[in-house]
């Protein structure tokens, strides 16, 4: 018998434990960078859309190393991936120090980068890791519960950067905010990687022999020619890119928005409103989740798109702590969108489904042009009705969720 099939049901506790920290921690690095866009303006005296360029810098890693990274997967195994990527986002932290010292926002975009670079070989290995290790009938509860992990992540991120970046204590307009927090960070970060080379992993590689729940992105099982004959995976492809765009510019604005909208309120009350925002998605998540017990997935994500669709007009054109509940609330309503999206639009893809999962993972982008595009329409506009941008993006993710409703319609 071979290696990787040595005790298939093995509950392997201390790496299961080690990997879902990992979802905490991409959860820290996704949104300090709403932190930071809030910063940035005020250091650098930055337009909207230029504030923006963070989250552009951050998700282009996505765009550029999704299918890298699954090929260092197949190549390196799970762990390989796992401390590679680790090891990246330290250094990238780390990278804070000098871009300080510097004072260049050139430099910060290009710390980010690096981060990012880092987390695209986290999330291509430990989703798809947390469901092998153990037995195949719990590989849904173990990921659902690594999953939980994430938004825990982005408050614990929100939060450092509400007390340590914009806080009184630190000084006000400078680069040099961020440094203690981002070089601990990176410290962190690297012993994290340390600990992981050390403990001991079952032998499992990608391309070795996997069950058929694995996620990880690949290349070998079809052509992008292929997908072209999917009409609806690249509706799924748009409609990822609409939602993850959504979601990334909402939460990149709200402190800015929540600024706009209450007049005395400071940088450090407006990332308590993010933080609230974080928790709605994070019971969003587990509401979501038993709401699908009753009603079919795709049902609920259209009609979660509408509502959200709704709010953010709503946002776009209230004023005070209306408006800002209003943002929010959309948070809880974004929360089944993204995993619903992914595994509807793989659905019926057969050998293509590694292949489909690679350009998923790349729409993300959409992360890295719509907050773009808001942070412009704010400048020309104002910070309110940069709103209407996400409105918009929902209206896709809802044309897509109802045209899969009707084409797999029981009866």
């Amino acid at each position: 018998m071979s290696a990787h099939r040595e005790n298939p049901s093995r509950p392997y506790y201390l790496p299961i434990a080690l990997i879902v920290s990992l979802f905490f921690l991409w959860g820290v690095a996704n949104n300090l960078n709403d932190v930071l866009i809030a910063q940035f303006r005020r250091t650098f005296d930055l337009a909207d859309w230029q504030s923006g360029l963070v989250q552009s810098a951050f998700y282009l890693a996505y765009f550029l190393f999704a299918i890298p990274a699954s090929a260092f997967v197949r190549k390196f195994g799970y762990k390989g991936a796992i401390v590679f990527g680790l090891a990246v986002y330290g250094i990238g932290a780390l990278l804070f120090y000098p871009a300080a010292e510097l004072g260049s926002y050139a430099a910060f975009l290009g710390a980010l980068f690096v981060i990012a670079s880092g987390l695209t070989f986290l999330e291509t290995s430990a989703n798809p890791l947390v469901t092998i290790l153990g037995a195949a009938q719990g590989a849904e509860r173990r990921l659902n519960l690594a999953q939980a992990f994430n938004p825990l992540g982005s408050i614990t991120g929100v939060f450092i950067g509400r007390e340590f970046i914009l806080s009184d204590r630190t000084p006000t307009g400078q680069a040099s905010s961020v440094q203690s927090a981002y070089v601990v960070l990176g410290i962190v970060i690297l012993l994290w990687a340390m600990v992981i080379a050390l403990v001991k992993f079952p032998p499992l590689r990608e391309g070795a022999e996997q069950p058929e729940h694995d996620m990880t992105p690949s290349t070998d099982s079809g052509s992008l020619r292929g997908l072209l004959q999917h009409r609806y995976f690249l509706f799924g492809v748009v409609a990822q890119f609409a939602y993850v765009g959504a979601q990334v510019g909402i939460w990149s604005f709200l402190i800015r928005y929540s600024e706009h909208a209450v007049a005395a309120m400071n940088e450090q009350a407006a990332a308590t409103c993010l933080m609230a925002a974080l928790v709605a998605f994070m019971v969003g998540r587990f509401v979501g989740t038993a709401l699908m017990g009753w009603v079919r997935p795709i049902v609920l994500t259209a009609l979660f798109a509408g509502i959200n669709g709704i709010l953010c007009l709503a946002g776009a054109t209230l004023h005070g702590w209306l408006g800002i509940a209003m943002m929010i609330a959309s948070s809880f309503f974004m929360s089944i969108m993204y995993p619903t999206i992914f595994a509807i639009s793989l659905k019926g893809l057969g050998p293509l489904t590694k292949i489909g999962s690679s350009v998923l993972v790349m729409s993300i982008i959409g992360g890295a042009l719509i907050p773009v595009a808001m942070g412009r329409l704010s400048d020309l506009t104002s910070i309110a009705l940069a709103m209407l941008i996400p409105a918009a993006c929902f209206v896709v993710v809802g044309a897509f969720a109802l045209t899969g409703s009707r084409k797999t319609a029981p009866g």
